[in-house]
């Protein structure tokens, strides 16, 4: 793990749906996971993939376009912090 992967933290997490009926079929399981925000990237993963171990994580910067079908395994967490200072090198 390096420094800038475990002192990320979120500013926001959002798992897609697109539908009233695709929402069910996750029915039973957990959707969002509202407790990670402010955490590392590592920790929020850990618990995402304990509450769904399927989770088909995707880590992308805040504001990136993404598409719009839904995968009742794809988990999206959005991150916009820089943890260290950027430098030529």
């Amino acid at each position: 793990m390096n420094t800038f992967t475990t002192s990320l933290t979120f500013l926001l997490l959002f798992l897609i749906m697109s539908s009233s009926a695709e929402a069910e079929e996750c029915a039973g399981g957990k959707t969002s996971w509202p407790e990670v925000v402010g955490k590392s990237v590592e920790e929020a993963k850990k618990v995402i993939l304990k509450d769904k171990p399927d989770a088909d994580i995707v880590v992308l910067p805040r504001g990136s376009p993404v598409t719009m079908d839904y995968r009742s395994n794809r988990v999206r967490i959005f991150v916009d912090t820089v943890a260290e200072t950027p430098h030529v090198g």
